[in-house]
């Protein structure tokens, strides 16, 4: 009995250090040597060195003067990291089609005047619930509400949306974005004149 025990007692113990300790260490070691940022949560930083989030997990914003986030599923709050998830409701479920309508009305409460076609990432949730951005269309389609709850010109936050336009990932993955985080720190961090 005991040429079997000690045999696996001993492996136990090799496979103990080499998987929870070893490996964990070499790991950690690399990611924090060639992708420290991306390693520490990819966390965002005010110019005062206050963090205010992450390029990877959105956040709800529902001030009309911010550019607003698509939706989350995550519960019991909106992009809950703990809990990303999306909602599972399908195309012919009554229920997402009942949710998609309530979003598509509180766009149009927020901004009466607004006749652009609503961007489906406004009114529905990523896979993940986390998603931090939205599509360039998605964030022209809330200039003219932005616009005259700051008093500025839409042109201004044209630019702005184009200056933090993400595009595809090495021209192939994914579609061009815009950080809505990003985005509202510089709408905040810059000051505009007021339209003529």
């Amino acid at each position: 009995m005991s040429s079997y025990l000690r045999p696996a007692a001993v492996m136990l113990l090799l496979l103990t250090l080499a998987t929870g300790a070893v490996y964990p260490a070499l790991v950690t070691l690399v990611a924090q040597t060639v992708f420290p940022e991306q390693a520490n949560g990819s966390l965002i930083q005010t110019a005062h060195g206050e963090v205010v989030g992450s390029h990877l997990i959105g956040q709800s914003f529902s001030d009309p003067k911010y550019f607003w986030s698509r939706p989350s599923a995550t519960a019991p709050y909106p992009y809950n990291a703990n809990a990303s998830s999306g909602s599972n409701l399908g195309p012919t479920n009554p229920a997402l089609s009942e949710a998609v309508a309530a979003r598509i009305q509180a766009l149009k409460d927020a901004d009466p005047g607004n006749n652009l076609p609503v961007p489906v990432d406004l009114v529905t949730a990523s896979a993940s619930g986390l998603d931090p951005h939205i599509s360039p269309a998605a964030a022209e389609y809330q200039v003219p509400r932005i616009a005259k709850r700051r008093k500025i010109d839409e042109s201004k936050l044209r630019e702005l949306i184009a200056a933090h336009r993400e595009d595809r990932q090495w021209g192939l993955l994914g579609e061009p974005r815009v950080s809505v985080l990003q985005l509202n720190l510089a709408l905040d961090a810059v000051s505009f004149p007021a339209p003529n």
